[in-house]
């Protein structure tokens, strides 16, 4: 993750980058040990993108879009979803029965959240804000995005300015967890 120009084609390119992964995991056959790899890097790959739009993106629809309050509030009540989904994830072996329902629900709630999205948010925040505006929160996700977690925290808090000053943190915990587990090799 890491795409560069606005923060419109920034985080469009990360849905897609998620979708490849989605599909890469469905293409896999039952239980075979990459499809635990490829859901680790859709968690490390959703995590980094959530946390990067709380910072930046939502507090962005809050001050500029008509309606911001509600629309952002609905977009965390997403990701809270997203993320008990992952951490319920993240116990599972991908030969467990439980493992392809829980990637099945989890890809169904994520598309949604994407459509919603880049369908009805993104077009008012383009009409909002000035492509200068637009570029600074694209470099400002991207720089949060380095720093993000790597594994879900659902009690965390998802507004700022709390998940400014929490999430690099446990970013830097989560980097040390991945490293001594042996995660840290498969993911980007």
């Amino acid at each position: 993750m890491g795409h560069g120009g606005n923060v419109i084609n920034e985080l469009t390119a990360d849905h897609r980058e998620v979708d490849e992964l989605f599909d890469a995991l469905m293409a896999q056959p039952a239980g075979a040990e990459r499809r635990r790899e490829l859901a680790d890097r859709i968690t490390v790959e959703l995590v980094r993108h959530s946390v990067a739009e709380e910072q930046h993106l939502y507090p962005a629809v809050r001050e500029h879009v008509e309606g911001g309050r509600t629309l952002a509030d609905k977009e965390l009540r997403d990701h809270a979803e997203v993320e008990r989904l992952l951490k319920a994830l993240e116990s599972l072996d991908a030969t467990d029965d439980r493992f392809d329902q829980q990637i099945a629900t989890l890809k169904t709630t994520v598309q949604a959240h994407v459509r919603d999205e880049e369908s009805r948010l993104f077009p008012l925040l383009a009409d909002a804000c000035s492509a200068a505006v637009l570029d600074e929160l694209g470099d400002k996700v991207r720089r949060a995005k380095k720093r993000a977690p790597t594994r879900p925290h659902p009690s965390a808090p998802d507004t700022p300015p709390a998940n400014k000053l929490l999430a690099p943190g446990a970013g830097l915990v989560d980097r040390a967890r991945d490293l001594l587990s042996g995660r840290r090799h498969h993911i980007a």
